[in-house]
């Protein structure tokens, strides 16, 4: 019983004391965004989420393509996981320097593991997208086991 406490008293004090995500556009001056990353679903969420994303249409003018990286951290900023694109053109691979030809909304998806394949503990985990080097806001997420 005690232990739970405790982990609840740490959840919301990093939920309240860590600044949540700042909208990309607001960032911007107005502008749209040239990428933008969505909040994860389900969220909290126990054993899988779905991280969705979007490239915006001037990312791919003169025939360029979009490198995304996205990467899991926990509070303390170390790199848990990357996730794996879902339906992307190469299939099922991790979304790190992954190369998309076309705009439009995009989806990875989470395990809720770490780079060793073991289950994550119960906590906030921040998500954060890196598209052509540019780093965007990143998203809390909440893993519930």
């Amino acid at each position: 019983m005690r232990r739970k406490f405790g982990v609840g008293i740490v959840l919301l004090v990093a939920a309240l004391v860590i600044p949540s995500s700042v909208n990309a556009q607001q960032a911007g001056g107005g502008r749209p965004p040239k990428a933008q990353l969505g909040k994860n679903f389900p969220n909290p969420f126990n054993p899988t989420t779905t991280i969705p994303f979007t490239l915006g249409e001037e990312m791919f003018e003169g025939g360029k393509a979009g490198v995304v990286t996205i990467r899991i951290y926990n509070v303390l900023r170390q790199l848990v996981a990357s996730p794996a694109a879902l339906n992307h053109e190469a299939g099922n691979v991790v979304v790190s320097n992954l190369k998309y030809t076309t705009p439009g909304e995009k989806k990875a998806y989470w395990d809720g593991t770490d780079r060793s394949g073991r289950k994550v503990a119960s906590g906030i985990y921040y998500v954060e997208m890196i598209v052509n080097g540019e780093r965007y806001p990143p998203i809390k997420i909440v893993v519930a086991n």
